[in-house]
């Protein structure tokens, strides 16, 4: 139906809407300085290891998946194996 909206235009007002790191624009371009320096603060409380050569779209998946292992930047609704 042509009034039907996605799930994208469907959000709350003043929010951004959230898009697929794989389709962004510039995800192919090499990862942020600040997306660099989470990834290392993350990756040292999780006890894993992070490639620097990443591109803008897999840091920020890698940071999606170190927020859940160790619980960092997350509402309280969604942390998981916070550590104590």
């Amino acid at each position: 139906m042509a009034n039907e909206k996605t799930t994208q235009d469907q959000q709350q007002p003043g929010q951004n809407p959230v898009k697929d790191p794989k389709e962004w624009k510039t995800g192919d371009e090499p990862m942020t300085g600040p997306q660099n320096s989470y990834l290392h603060t993350l990756a040292r409380e999780a006890g894993d290891e992070v490639d620097d050569s990443m591109t803008k779209s897999e840091a920020s998946e890698k940071i999606d998946e170190l927020q859940h292992k160790t619980g960092r930047g997350l509402p309280a609704s969604q942390e998981k194996n916070k550590p104590a």
